[in-house]
């Protein structure tokens, strides 16, 4: 909390200003592909719930009007409360309405109180180590309470300053959001594009072969934990980093020097391609940060033509290759991708001239997403320096 309250602000409990709302207990029985979306802990992905992927329920089996309470729409936001990723607070950012499912809270604003105000207000690493710091079980499963959520302390400006702040921070985020949306289109487009040119049109006189004739997998480096730093010069790359389209890189150990054993590969460049090994096998990413260096368990996908750049990336990005690789990795307690038995993947080998033609085509398509996806690393950074500044008073906003 701030040194010195600016004027006309006020320091409150989180409680004071919000209804949390934890959500409804819904039946399994009653789950399906039908009826209204349900938010569960899985669907929080952050900044955002990602609805896409979320399971649906029947209305019809309750009483609705009890139900309302529950329900979330265009720019509400949840919080975890149990599990791994407990705190973690996600918006809904489509104009549709779904519900919330137990152990995700609904935050409501009461009078006089922004909503994106109140969001931003609890979307930084001060909420999250409070959330750490006040879990009440410490069982198998980790859980918070409402109760303990509404004990957050908060600076509360009069409600017109609250949104001209939430109005800076939202346009950066929307700003954001676009560019990601951008990113999703175009990368359909080239999928579109792949399944055409390579699945439904495949031909059977095409050469038989393998993975290997298209690509090499070079396996990242065992870095020695006692070199690992919070603020040093380059960034691991772990199997946390590599996420499905995305590289995250918001907790990852850093080192100040590099071992003379690491092979050159490792020092990863922007447009690398990265596949998980371990445990969720199978998720590809992009590199689009400097100074990130390959850690052991994480891939790196090298085609052997430079010109195959978007055929890798696309080719493991899809769902398909997902599904594939996760099967061939069961088997063990934790599952485990073998790079050798991945290059043995039987594949048609489409000729030069395909391959050629879809290069012209998508090579500038993944280069544009890959520009994008800095320019977005650059709004968040702005974004989380303005953040707090904001929310203390530090800086403020012209009226």
């Amino acid at each position: 909390m701030a040194d010195r309250i600016p004027e006309g602000w006020r320091e409150c409990k989180l409680g004071d200003v919000v209804n949390i709302i934890p959500g409804f207990a819904f039946k399994s029985e009653h789950f399906g592909n039908e009826g209204i979306p349900v938010i569960k802990i899985t669907d929080i992905n952050p900044p955002y719930i990602n609805v896409n992927d979320a399971m649906k329920v029947d209305l019809t089996y309750y009483d609705s009007e009890k139900l309302e309470k529950y329900k979330i729409s265009k720019d509400d936001f949840v919080i975890a409360m149990t599990g791994a990723t407990i705190g973690k607070i996600g918006r809904l950012n489509e104009n549709i309405t779904a519900i919330v499912n137990q152990r995700v809270a609904k935050i409501v604003p009461k009078k006089n109180t922004d909503k994106k105000f109140v969001y931003y207000s609890i979307h930084g690493e001060d909420f999250q180590t409070f959330v750490q710091n006040n879990i009440d079980s410490n069982s198998a499963q980790e859980n918070i309470s409402g109760t303990s959520i509404s004990r957050y302390c908060i600076l509360l400006p009069p409600f017109h300053e609250q949104r001209a702040i939430a109005s800076v921070l939202g346009s950066l985020d929307d700003k954001i959001d676009l560019l990601n949306r951008e990113n999703q289109t175009l990368e359909q487009t080239a999928e579109t594009i792949f399944r055409q040119w390579f699945i439904e049109e495949a031909n059977e006189e095409w050469e038989e072969g393998t993975i290997a004739n298209m690509l090499d997998i070079l396996p990242g480096f065992p870095f020695k934990s006692e070199l690992f730093t919070e603020l040093g010069k380059y960034c691991l790359i772990t199997i946390k980093s590599v996420q499905d389209g995305r590289l995250d890189i918001s907790k990852t150990d850093k080192i100040n020097d590099i071992p003379s054993r690491m092979p050159n590969y490792c020092y990863l460049k922007l447009g690398d391609i990265l596949l998980s090994l371990t445990g969720n096998v199978g998720r590809c990413c992009l590199v689009d940060v400097n100074n990130a260096l390959l850690n052991q368990r994480v891939a790196k996908l090298f085609a052997k033509n430079s010109r195959d750049m978007a055929y890798t990336y696309i080719y493991f990005r899809m769902e398909k290759t997902k599904r594939l690789l996760e099967e061939m990795a069961k088997g063990t307690a934790q599952p485990n991708l073998s790079p050798v038995e991945t290059l043995r993947i039987k594949m048609r080998i489409p000729p030069k001239s395909k391959l050629e033609l879809f290069s012209s085509k998508s090579n500038p398509i993944i280069k544009r997403i890959l520009c994008n996806k800095m320019q977005i690393r650059t709004l968040e950074k702005l974004r989380d320096t303005l953040l707090p500044k904001l929310m203390s008073g530090e800086v403020r906003v012209k009226l």
